[in-house]
């Protein structure tokens, strides 16, 4: 995710672009587009463009020990179970909206357990066969330091009354505020993790197996043949000067301004 900046005497520009896309070949190849655009519009209007990288991210490394043994643990451990104050939250939300209270106000997944196999078939469903990957998120890149597993908790979700009716925002996050409601599935995931964690601290036959997989598929470990290396260079400076603007009252009424970067302007390197 760059942040790039056109300057021109005192006065300057920035905007700040973020992407997603089913492959690094992709992402390599918005970019470019990204990079002649400013080019091409530094140079018709007399500034000059830099660029500044705030992230990037790998793809995903899979690794089917460990999802096996994770769900394993799962179903050891069972799915959430919500009590009665987190349903009558619930049921308080469907009334205020004018809608029949439901013994059991929330969708009946938050309560089952979903097979990997089942959650890879739903995501599949809507992507094409030849992508491989799916969103972008800061786990993926901990796939290719270490076998990896990633594991998603229930957050309960109102059930609709009708097919096609879908609840406002605010309710969805109304849950997300009720430790009733989100505790259940947290604790879940974390005994869960327990157990997995203490399985292969005291199982080496599945460590082995997990960290064979690895090296199978990055062709050698880290460093191997087929192992993607982290995208920013080893001397990256974190953007944490980065910040938003800092508003400020003075004399004459409010203002703002940019805080301090770390390095000259602040705005990277010259495209």
């Amino acid at each position: 995710m760059p942040r790039s900046v056109n300057c021109r005497k005192s006065s300057f520009a920035q905007i700040q672009y973020s992407w997603r896309s089913s492959s690094l070949a992709i992402q390599e190849h918005i970019w470019r587009v990204l990079a002649n655009n400013a080019r091409h519009v530094a140079a018709v209007t007399g500034c000059r463009a830099f660029v500044r990288w705030v992230t990037k991210t790998r793809v995903g490394l899979p690794n089917m020990v460990l999802t096996n043994l994770t769900w394993n643990n799962l179903q050891a451990v069972g799915a959430p179970c919500y009590d009665e104050p987190a349903l009558a939250f619930g049921r308080d939300i469907q009334r205020h909206l004018g809608l029949e209270p439901m013994a059991d106000p929330f969708i009946p997944d938050v309560t089952r357990l979903t097979p990997p196999s089942e959650y890879e078939q739903r995501l599949r469903a809507g992507l094409p066969s030849w992508q491989k990957t799916l969103s972008a998120d800061d786990y993926v890149e901990y796939t290719w330091h270490a076998p990896t597993v990633r594991l998603l908790g229930a957050r309960p979700r109102l059930r609709p009354p009708t097919r096609d009716y879908a609840y406002p925002t605010w309710a969805y996050n109304a849950l997300g505020g009720l430790p009733a409601a989100v505790d259940p599935g947290l604790f879940v995931a974390a005994k869960t993790m327990a157990l997995t964690l203490v399985d292969l601290a005291v199982d080496a036959g599945v460590l082995a197996a997990a960290q064979a997989e690895f090296r199978d598929r990055t062709g050698g470990g880290i460093g191997g043949t087929t192992w993607v290396a982290p995208l920013l260079p080893d001397d990256f400076d974190p953007p944490v000067d980065l910040r938003w603007p800092e508003y400020v009252t003075t004399a004459p009424g409010m203002g703002w301004c940019i805080p301090t970067p770390h390095n000259g302007t602040g705005a990277g390197e010259p495209l």
